[in-house]
């Protein structure tokens, strides 16, 4: 006897679930992975009071060589981040919703099955 319709849909729209999850899932062999930081944090820094720079999340867009978009991410709320990329050279431009504070463009370098580390500091602007 002929399974009903609702029973064949929901069997395909569980294995299209599935499939998606686990295409989701598949480790990045290529890519870029670091962490955003701010600095400096402090007005004024003394010697024996050390005033490292702190995570800062951020959202980066990836351009490549020709400056065409490739991708936009992200940073979580510890400044981290980890971006597939095919291997290729990149453009990471840092946005800023004001003036301050401000990042500089970089360029990188993705090799095939590397993931390369990048680190981007925001200069907070305080002097």
């Amino acid at each position: 006897m002929p399974r009903p319709l609702h029973h064949l849909l929901a069997y395909a729209l569980t294995y299209f679930l599935i499939a998606c999850s686990s295409s989701a899932t598949n480790t990045t062999t290529s890519g870029i992975y670091g962490q955003v930081t701010l600095g400096p944090v402090c007005p004024v820094v003394q010697a024996n009071q050390p005033c490292p720079d702190q995570p800062y999340q951020a959202a980066i867009e990836v351009l490549d060589s020709n400056r065409n978009h490739v991708a936009s991410f992200q940073t979580d709320a510890q400044g981290n981040f980890k971006v597939g990329l095919k291997p290729g050279d990149y453009i990471l431009v840092p946005q800023s919703p004001n003036v301050m504070p401000h990042a500089s463009e970089q360029t990188v370098t993705v090799q095939a099955n590397i993931l390369t580390q990048v680190t981007i500091v925001y200069d907070s602007g305080i002097r």
